[in-house]
């Protein structure tokens, strides 16, 4: 199958060199059996890469299964890919079957596979190198052949330094390895595939397709594109529904797009005369703010410990009960919130003042970042996620625990 016809098949559009190289791959390696690790930033679209593999193989009538390893909760991802035997476990009513016994003889895509517990990473070297694995509660080895294809975003080899990823299942899965080019790096594609998006939504909003001037062509194409295709997506979407006029100038359109300081055709076109700040200003000052917050928070309890180090050593310790309590209750502190906002990764840029802030508590803090996240990403928690620089499990795990209503 040539890559028109693959194109034609998975709707894919563009024609840059980068793309076609991974397709091109994709094809050659689909009639052998070895495990493929696809990776490029999120909204890339690397789901279509196991696709193409599956469809070109002699795996092809037997089943294929798709696995996002970051949406499954810790407590139950072994039970999802290897099965469990009734009883094993607290809610275990009856054996189940696990992926890899159901996909036995066909395709398996583990998506964010680096979001996978250290545990359960064992299990899953040990089933892709032998074909052997053991259900949850069992003490029965059974055997599988399922071909593995995962994909991630996250760079593995700093994973593997920082020591959340195992090196062995790296270079098991790294077989062959794919790389989908972000859309940065493919500018000539942007436009079609905003085109292509268009008439997607003219059909399905039955109404007439947006255009875009060249000058809005031109802003279109010189952003960055962060979010990729998903978030060039979305905002076809927006401005097919939105707006009443059907052919876009830079202006319209930069009302849609995020502003982007390394974007300067968006500041040609913004509003130079207004002074605000980005989201990501925004986050930054936070996180100075909660910093500031904790130095002195430190350092009040150094004076207070120096404090009542004096009374002790005056014998008068006992004699002021009070000034003990207040020590002892402004010492208990939890200084793992910080270590939280440490996760998102965000360095303090010069030139942020936290002045222009209100005191807030540690928690209000987390829950303004996420809420910032959030809002930025259009709601979407995995992009969310990776704004903030955390795994999509710790983000649900910080809503439920600060109770936010989104």
């Amino acid at each position: 199958m040539d890559l028109k016809s693959i194109k034609q098949r998975f709707d894919i559009i563009g024609d840059s060199p980068l793309l076609n190289r991974a397709l091109e791959i994709a094809v050659q390696v689909a009639a052998t059996d070895l495990s493929v690790l696809v990776t490029g930033e999120s909204g890339v679209g690397k789901e279509v890469v196991p696709k193409i593999i599956h469809i070109n193989s002699p795996r092809k009538h037997n089943q294929y299964f798709a696995v996002n390893c970051g949406a499954i909760p810790e407590g139950t991802i072994d039970s999802e890919l290897f099965g469990h035997e009734k009883g094993s476990f607290t809610g275990a009513y009856e054996t189940r079957k696990g992926y890899f016994e159901v996909a036995d003889g066909g395709t398996l895509f583990l998506d964010e596979v680096a979001e996978l517990p250290l545990s359960t990473q064992v299990r899953l070297l040990r089933v892709i190198q032998s074909g052997e694995f053991i259900k949850v509660g069992s003490s029965k080895v059974q055997k599988t052949d399922v071909r593995v294809i995962a994909a991630t975003n996250v760079n593995l080899v700093s994973a593997i330094e920082s020591g959340r990823f195992r090196e062995d299942l790296f270079y098991r899965l790294n077989t062959v390895p794919i790389y989908i080019p972000p859309l940065r790096e493919r500018s000539g594609d942007i436009h079609l595939l905003f085109k292509k998006f268009a008439l997607d939504f003219a059909d399905k909003y039955l109404m007439p397709p947006i255009r875009l001037t060249p000058d809005a062509v031109e802003v279109l194409c010189s952003y960055r594109w962060p979010g990729n295709i998903r978030q060039l997506k979305s905002i076809a979407e927006q401005i097919s529904v939105i707006e009443h006029e059907r052919h876009i100038d830079s202006v319209i359109l930069s009302k849609y797009i995020p502003r982007d300081s390394s974007n300067s055709q968006l500041i040609k076109t913004g509003s130079q005369n207004k002074d605000y700040l980005t989201d990501r200003d925004i986050i930054f000052k936070i996180l100075y703010q909660l910093r500031q917050e904790v130095e002195e928070l430190k350092q009040r309890i150094s004076d207070q410990e120096g404090v009542r180090e004096s009374i002790v050593s005056q014998g008068r310790l006992s004699a002021d009960s009070e000034i003990s309590k207040n020590i002892q209750e402004t010492t208990v502190v939890d200084y793992r919130e910080e270590s939280d906002l440490s996760d998102a990764q965000l360095d303090i840029e010069g030139g942020l003042d936290s002045s222009d802030f209100s005191t807030l508590s540690i928690q209000e803090v987390n829950s303004e970042l996420i809420k910032k996240a959030l809002e930025k990403c259009g709601g979407k928690r995995r992009l969310a996620a990776q704004e903030l620089g955390i795994s999509e499990r710790t983000l649900y795990r910080k809503i439920k625990e600060l109770n936010l209503d989104i």
